[in-house]
């Protein structure tokens, strides 16, 4: 629908957590149906594979006073319940599997705190992008925990806010 008023480069896409990744859900589902890319995309708090990636959330959980995931628990590999019944190595879920689909991602913003359960995979998709020659940034924030910049009384909130806006008026201004 918005590609009837907007050409794609002028369209920027982004979520946080569960938003994050259906963001980088949308993005190969894109490719898939041969639909253009919007102009910038974020993927903020997630990643473009597991949420559960690398050793972060293992560790965070009990940082932020939550039981680290246990993998098999209930869920596959200690993943989100929604996704417990998909293929892990299905890219229009996990996109990270797919170099050939990760190449064609538009310039990709990755938001992320070292408390944060999503820490480690965000580090592993900002990884894939950069060996893939996808123009992308990875902004950390010390200390805090998943999404902490819902709390708009935070300095550090603040200050992703001013991130976000300016990669997606640098990307969207071309």
């Amino acid at each position: 629908e918005m590609l009837k008023q907007y050409k794609p480069q002028q369209i920027g896409l982004y979520g946080c957590s569960a938003g994050g990744m259906l963001t980088a859900m949308s993005v190969a589902w894109f490719q898939k149906e041969r639909l253009p890319n919007p102009g910038a995309v974020g993927v903020l708090c997630a990643s473009i594979g597991s949420l559960i990636g690398g050793d972060a959330a293992y560790i965070t959980g009990p940082l932020n006073g939550m039981p680290a995931p246990v993998p098999g628990a209930g869920t596959r590999r200690g993943e989100m319940g929604y996704l417990s019944e998909v293929d892990p190595r299905d890219p229009l879920v996990y996109p990270i599997n797919s170099p050939g689909l990760v190449a064609k991602f538009p310039p990709t913003l990755l938001i992320t705190s070292t408390r944060a359960m999503e820490f480690g995979a965000a580090i592993n998709s900002h990884n894939a992008l950069v060996r893939n020659g996808v123009e992308t940034e990875l902004h950390v924030w010390d200390g805090l925990p998943h999404a902490f910049w819902y709390n708009s009384e935070l300095p550090e909130s603040r200050e992703v806010y001013d991130v976000i806006a300016k990669f997606f008026d640098r990307h969207l201004r071309r």
